[in-house]
């Protein structure tokens, strides 16, 4: 099996633990995908997730915070970091892809 890296920024990992804080579930994972949609061809998916993973997933851990991202997904998101944006403009979480060729003009969806 390659080996496969996604990271997160110490602010994104700040803002996620903020999050879990704020549900009551510090030990939850943070679920992380790929999916078809939009006007670009592909959407980040980003979720939380209380149950253990599946044998296909693979898990991270940066900061602190845990990481999952399904077998698939993982193609598109090797490499790749999360980080936490806060501008006048926009306040979230960004992917940074090396991978990622072009987003939408609404910035929703992206394509490699």
């Amino acid at each position: 099996m390659e080996k496969y890296q996604f990271s997160l920024t110490e602010a994104s990992a700040a803002q996620i633990k903020k999050q879990l804080i704020n549900r009551h579930t510090p030990t939850a994972y943070l679920r992380l995908g790929v999916k078809g949609s939009g006007c670009a061809g592909y959407e980040y998916i980003l979720k939380f997730e209380d149950s253990e993973p599946t044998t296909k997933d693979l898990i991270f851990e940066s900061y602190g915070v845990r990481l999952i991202i399904d077998s698939k997904s993982i193609i598109y998101l090797n490499n790749s970091t999360l980080d936490w944006e806060y501008t006048l403009l926009r306040q979230g979480f960004k992917f940074n892809n090396p991978q990622e060729v072009s987003s939408c003009g609404c910035g929703a969806s992206f394509s490699l």
